[in-house]
């Protein structure tokens, strides 16, 4: 069976997993401590990071974008539009929830593997306003959510689970449409909850 080599708060992680849920590709969740580099991770991306992909044939895919298209090709194009235009859009939609997870990502490790006397402000401050800046444009140009969901949309949704589990719910103030996609997703998609960061 297909593995995902994954941590249950990743953002990356969790975004591929929804993904591979939603187009129906099943798979088996392998935890890791990435902190640890375990064989397993190691073996299948030198990099040591997650997610992984690992293929029935034990061939891997890693980056989560790199999966994404992956489980699209697998699932029949499940995830991203055929139209040329809605496709980009999707990709970039998914590029740019993937960038603020980045920034969040950033600080969270920042505060967590640096001794307080030695971290960097000025660097949380950046960082801190990327995401805002990043948040902003998503509330002022939400993305529609039909019946169908695509890895965009996937992405956002972990992305802002991921925000409230590290951040709690300050990122909601000001930015009602993000609001009501997060509720309109949940409505829509509740078999991908379990996947969400926790």
């Amino acid at each position: 069976m297909t593995k995902i080599l994954m941590s249950s708060a990743s953002p990356f992680a969790n975004k591929v997993m929804a993904a591979a849920a939603y187009a129906k590709i099943p798979f088996e969740a392998v935890a890791v401590d990435t902190n640890a580099d375990p064989a397993v991770l190691i073996e299948a991306n030198p990099l040591g990071k997650i997610p992984v992909l690992v293929l029935d044939d034990g061939s891997t895919v890693y980056d989560s974008r790199a999966i994404t298209q992956e489980l699209n090709r697998m699932s029949g194009n499940q995830l991203f539009p055929r139209q040329a235009v809605k496709r980009r859009e999707a990709e970039t939609l998914e590029a740019l929830a993937d960038g603020i997870a980045d920034c969040l990502l950033a600080q969270v490790y920042e505060k967590r593997f640096r001794p307080e006397e030695k971290l960097h402000q000025p660097w949380i401050d950046r960082q801190a306003a990327k995401v805002a800046r990043g948040l902003d444009h998503l509330n002022d140009n939400a993305p529609r959510l039909g019946k169908k969901a695509h890895a965009g949309h996937i992405a956002l949704r972990c992305m802002l689970a991921y925000a409230s589990l590290r951040f709690g719910s300050g990122w909601e103030r000001g930015r009602p449409k993000l609001k009501r996609f997060v509720r309109r997703f949940d409505e829509q998609f509740p078999d991908l909850q379990p996947y969400l960061p926790h």
